[in-house]
């Protein structure tokens, strides 16, 4: 008992004597030093003690690379948070769907109030949304919200800062703690931090912003757009700098930027190291730090030199000639050289770690620009040397589809914007990531037609798609007496008298109701009558009794034989995308008028198939009633023969190409004033470069007769008007026409498929 005792008085003893040697002298630190590690803690790092470690750079310049406003990050974080009380916002959590489900996706924008200043750039933005197909002027039926409180520049130095914002927004009865509704911010934050912070509480609103953080951006709940200029066009816009002759794809610079250079603050580090990668040759960097008010008070010894070399190049110049333009952050994250390298083809190289790109959530910025990291600025041009020549050309040709398609204009960055929340409202209607990045792009195929590929017709070569072989003949009928004529009799004759025809459909535009079944001649297709309005534009409404891919769209009056529709069904499946038809016009601009004008003439020219006569994809039905706002149809109903101007604009401007003319047995019928040449009209002005027809030299018929001069008076003012609401003319003029092999060739007839298209 005794030796038990004493073997656990021992391991007692020991265990004491373990924890006094190795944890004791932890105790004593805690107890007598807790106040110097503190004060030890409070002064760290010391990265300049050289008692600690050597510096090797200078006191001045460390403190100015961490010039975040010399923030911590509890006072970045407060700063972020004062901006995005509801950071976790997502979809699902801070926005009424049930507003959308009734009236379909609309925006609806407050009223601007008196006195309350507007920038030029937000009334762009205000005047986007109020001209597209989304706008309702009923907030009842809005489904998101857009303030008239000029929201863009929050730095509090600028002259646009609009104060007192929280107090406005919160009196407004439909904000709603900011639910449904959408802010727009190019300029956020100001000196010398130029944070987030737009200085009022969003609630639990969507951002529209620019020079967007990954950090404070909120994945599917906000939206990246793209800084740019209070000079963007509203509409339109310049094309791209890309053309077919610019092949091969290799320029005089490889690399090249010009622009400021920061001496202090944020923003200085990476711009102040683009120096290092100049050779003079084939890179060329150029900086000034000629800019601001007190720069000659902080410039350093590379300033003078640095703005003698920055004058001798031209900024445009530059961009021409390089393949890769060097886009680094300035103040903010993003600036206006994305934009313009993307305009003039030359690839971005992105110099802005954390910036989330534009519309990052739809575009692949991967195959139109090569993002670095400012931290491997040495490593850029080895980077870009490496990449392949037709990668290059690949690279280019996208900047032009993305310049082209989203950001050319305001019209198309907001429209964008909007698309994108709107496809997050129904996930499985929504476009694909190969919609938005493969012509024609996201804004021009709408999920609501379709989600399959195959059903659009610009993806059949792309996909092996094929389109139907069958097509509808849709005839529109206008008689005043209530009864077939006999042009309509022998049309439908013919074209049912086709191998390819599925169904004729006529379109009954009288005023009396359509003779009985008895009445209409028999065809071997199936026969359907719509009751009509009236409306011209009523012809291409996307009506649920055409099934087929090709819609053969014709006049009562038009005169055609089955040979002549066979032939150009063929040729329109071969080019699915485009007008294919027989009577044709072509647009010229009139340099003394100042004014577009068209003809029917018989020349070489074309760009209008009239629909008198033509196929087209059944898609463009779509296209026209729901992507084009009212007031364009409107218009086409209150002008006489507009329709088919803007069908064949509509498809120019998707298709970028002309439509194409077939050969055709005899003239269709039409009135002796399509002979004569359009003459008045509103003034516009050809865009910038692009290419339009010169008027016609010899001298115009006068139209005869004071209801054809009507007529081509309201042609002439359609074609202007739409140019001028397009923001260009998106006509594309051709010389081809289609005929048949062997056509009129000194051949034996048994040897030619269509003999009966050269009979008289």
């Amino acid at each position: 008992m005794q030796t038990r005792k004493k073997y656990i008085f021992l391991t007692f003893l020991a265990s004491w004597l373990l924890l006094f040697f190795f944890g004791g002298d932890q105790l004593r630190r805690f107890a007598f030093f807790s106040g110097r590690k503190a004060e030890a803690r409070r002064n760290w790092p010391r990265w300049t003690d050289r008692s600690l470690l050597k510096s090797f750079v200078d006191l001045e310049e460390l403190q100015r690379d961490g010039d975040p406003a010399l923030l911590s990050p509890r006072e970045r974080r407060a700063a972020w948070l004062s901006v995005h009380r509801s950071s976790r916002c997502r979809m699902e959590t801070c926005f009424d769907f049930s507003r959308c489900e009734r009236h379909g996706f609309k925006v609806f924008t407050y009223p601007q109030e008196r006195g309350q200043p507007v920038s030029e750039t937000y009334g762009k933005i205000l005047s986007s949304i109020e001209r597209s197909r989304y706008h309702t002027p009923n907030p009842e039926e809005a489904c998101l919200f857009i303030l008239s409180i000029d929201t863009l520049d929050r730095d509090h130095l600028s002259g646009q800062y609009v104060r007192g914002v929280d107090e406005k927004i919160r009196g407004f009865p439909l904000w709603n703690g900011g639910r449904n509704h959408l802010i727009f911010n190019l300029y956020s934050g100001t000196w010398p931090s130029y944070t987030g912070e737009l200085g009022f509480d969003i609630g639990q609103a969507m951002l529209a912003k620019a020079s967007f953080d990954s950090q404070s951006f909120r994945p599917g709940f906000d939206v990246s757009i793209p800084l740019f200029s209070k000079d963007h066009p509203q509409r339109g816009g310049d094309r791209g700098w890309l053309y077919q002759d610019s092949v091969p794809p290799k320029k005089k610079y490889l690399l090249v930027f010009k622009g400021k250079r920061y001496l202090t603050g944020i923003g200085s580090g990476t711009r102040n190291a683009l120096h290092h990668i100049h050779n003079g040759k084939d890179i060329i960097s150029l900086t000034t730090c000629k800019h601001g008010k007190d720069w000659e008070k902080h410039k350093d010894t590379r300033c003078d030199k640095d703005n003698v070399d920055y004058e001798r190049f031209d900024y445009q110049e530059l961009l021409h000639n390089s393949t890769f333009c060097i886009v680094p952050r300035g103040r903010r994250l993003g600036s206006f050289r994305f934009l313009e390298a993307l305009q003039a083809a030359c690839i971005p190289v992105l110099l802005s770690d954390g910036w989330e790109l534009p519309f990052a959530e739809v575009i692949d910025w991967g195959r139109a620009a090569v993002v670095g990291s400012e931290r491997l600025l040495l490593q850029i041009p080895s980077a870009v040397r490496c990449i392949h020549p037709e990668r290059v050309l690949a690279f280019q040709q996208q900047t032009q589809f993305l310049w082209d398609a989203y950001f050319s204009s305001v019209d198309k960055i907001v429209h964008t914007t909007l698309e994108i929340i709107k496809d997050r409202l129904s996930p499985h209607r929504s476009r694909s990531r190969f919609l938005w990045n493969a012509l024609p792009g996201g804004l021009l195929v709408l999920p609501d037609f379709s989600t399959h590929l195959g059903d659009f017709p610009f993806y059949y070569l792309q996909q092996a798609y094929s389109p139907s072989e069958k097509f509808t003949a849709f005839i529109r009928v206008v008689c005043q007496a209530g009864s077939l004529s006999q042009p309509t009799l022998r049309l439908i004759q013919a074209v049912s008298g086709s191998q390819y025809c599925a169904q004729i459909v006529i379109l009954w535009s009288c005023e009396k109701p359509p003779p009985p079944s008895g009445k209409w001649p028999r065809s071997a297709v199936p026969l359907t009558i719509i009751r009509g309005s009236g409306k011209l534009s009523e012809r291409f409404f996307p009506f649920e009794a055409i099934q087929t891919d090709a819609v053969l769209s014709l006049d009562e009056d038009t005169s055609l034989s089955t040979s002549e529709v066979d032939f150009a069904f063929l040729v329109w499946r071969s080019f699915p995308e485009r007008i294919v038809g027989f009577p044709t016009q072509s647009h010229f601009w009139d340099a003394e008028q100042g004014r577009w004008g068209c003809t029917s003439k018989w020349t070489n020219e074309l760009s209008i198939v009239l629909t008198a006569a033509a196929f087209y994809h059944r898609y463009y039905h779509s296209l026209f009633t729901e992507y084009l706002p009212a007031g364009l149809r409107e218009l086409v109903d209150g002008l006489a023969a507009c329709e088919d101007i803007l069908m064949n604009v509509l498809v120019a401007a998707v298709t970028k190409l002309p439509p194409i003319k077939v050969t055709q047995r005899k003239q269709p019928k039409e009135g002796v004033a399509q002979q004569a040449e359009c003459r008045d009209g509103a003034a516009g002005t050809p865009p910038p470069g692009q290419r339009s027809p010169s008027a016609p030299h010899s001298a115009p018929a006068r139209v005869k007769g004071t209801a054809g001069s009507r007529r081509f008076s309201q042609r002439q003012d359609c074609l202007n008007q739409l140019a001028d609401w397009f923001g260009y003319m998106p006509l594309v003029s051709s010389q081809l026409r289609l005929d048949p092999v062997l056509f009129k060739d000194q051949v034996s007839v048994l040897r030619k498929k269509y003999p009966s298209l050269e009979k008289p």
